[in-house]
């Protein structure tokens, strides 16, 4: 059974920071890029990172681009997701995932696959 686990969320002040960390385990997804996106009460959920199976591609939402960094370790079929100068509206529930092929960095969610549970960032003003 595959899983994904998130964990790192937490509550920051504005211009904090955090780093989001998502393992998975079942099975092997070599060679498959892994993304992160969020959602907030209300909101749709919304890309915010892509990073390739090498880690040579990686693809930001815009609301994010300059301020987030995603990363991965294969040998530990991690993610990671480094938040810095937060805002309140980065306050959303944070989701990894992996894409339904192997290859490319989707930024639709219909493209992903398999999903973890979330892990909750709140940003205070």
């Amino acid at each position: 059974q595959v899983q994904l686990v998130e964990s790192g969320g937490g509550s920051v002040q504005a211009g904090g920071s955090l780093r989001l960390s998502c393992t998975s385990s079942g099975r092997t997804f070599s060679g498959y890029a892994m993304g992160w996106f969020r959602q907030a009460p209300g909101k749709e959920r919304e890309f915010v990172a892509t990073i390739s199976w090498s880690g040579a591609r990686t693809v930001y939402g815009d609301s994010v681009k300059g301020r987030f960094t995603i990363s991965r370790d294969n040998t530990k079929n991690a993610v990671y997701l480094q938040l810095n100068s937060l805002k309140p509206e980065d306050t959303a529930v944070y989701y990894c995932a992996i894409p339904k092929q192997l290859g490319p960095t989707p930024v639709l969610s219909g493209e992903y696959g398999y999903w973890g549970q979330g892990t909750q960032v709140t940003v205070a003003s």
